[in-house]
């Protein structure tokens, strides 16, 4: 139990019961950047109203994620092809490459939305339903979403999704070769991303967090931070690749990362434990 990574579908069957209004699954942790299978955890939920009628429905947590699998994971079944999905959120501004502040939900039907959900605002002699932050907001990010789907389409969206995968991969293999670090994401099956620890944190002369600080010297902000509840012993870090983030660009990533790391071995520093590195 305590050492998963993200959550384990054959532990739903312990923590779900009759007061149990749905099931997460996210699909891209912002912890480590691994998909948790939507798909087996259907089946776990199928196995749990075989058992006990209860009729559990999953939402996904698309995040950056959505924006990801239909172009490069489309074998990946994880949307509305999965009769328990009901409801599925993503966010544009980050893999959608919109400007920040435009995100997604949608619902497979109408009856999925509860009612209790829907504000009827009487504006301007009319009824208006709204499900959103009331009332005013700026409309330009979406237009800006909208103008992306149209310039790019699926073609566009695949070539680049797929080039900041390859990008991820490429940096994940390289970390893996550095004998401090244990890799716990290398860029394969998930988002286009890596995540990593100390190989033997408690032996290190030094913390992630130092070769935070000796990295933001470079100009990188790469955070330093703690996994969730029951893993918070594990310091990681993450690195995330998006549009724009070049092969030659990890490149240089990789020596400023490979230098921090043969100083930090080679030089005595006090063991920084601050959870003081870049916030999102």
């Amino acid at each position: 139990m305590f050492d998963e990574l993200g959550m384990n579908p054959d532990q739903l069957k312990n923590y779900c019961d009759e007061n149990t209004i749905g099931v997460v699954a996210t699909l891209g942790s912002t912890f480590t950047g691994i998909y948790e299978s939507v798909q087996e955890i259907a089946n776990a939920l199928d196995v749990i109203e075989n058992e006990t009628g209860l009729d559990i429905p999953i939402h996904v947590d698309g995040a950056s994620r959505a924006f990801i699998a239909p172009f490069i994971q489309r074998k990946l079944k994880w949307d509305f092809c999965i009769q328990r999905v009901k409801s599925i959120n993503a966010s544009g501004h980050k893999f959608g490459m919109a400007p920040l502040g435009v995100g997604w939900i949608i619902w497979r039907t109408v009856a999925d939305l509860p009612q209790e959900l829907i504000f009827n605002v009487d504006y301007l002699g009319g009824q208006m339903p709204t499900f959103a932050l009331n009332f005013s907001r700026p409309a330009g990010q979406i237009i800006a979403q909208y103008y992306n789907f149209l310039r790019y389409g699926r073609e566009g969206y695949t070539a680049i999704q797929n080039d900041c995968a390859n990008t991820a991969q490429y940096l994940g293999s390289e970390l893996r070769k550095i004998d401090l670090l244990e890799m716990l994401y290398d860029g394969n099956g998930g988002i286009p991303a890596v995540c990593y620890s100390l190989k033997d944190e408690n032996k290190a002369e030094f913390s992630l967090y130092d070769l935070s600080d000796r990295l933001r010297m470079h100009g990188w902000q790469i955070a330093s931070y703690p996994l969730p509840s029951n893993r918070e012993n594990i310091t990681v870090q993450r690195i995330l690749i998006r549009h724009g983030v070049s092969h030659d660009m990890v490149s240089l990533l990789l020596r400023d990362i490979r230098k921090g790391l043969d100083y930090l071995k080679n030089n005595s520093v006090p063991k920084s434990s601050d959870n003081i590195s870049f916030h999102h």
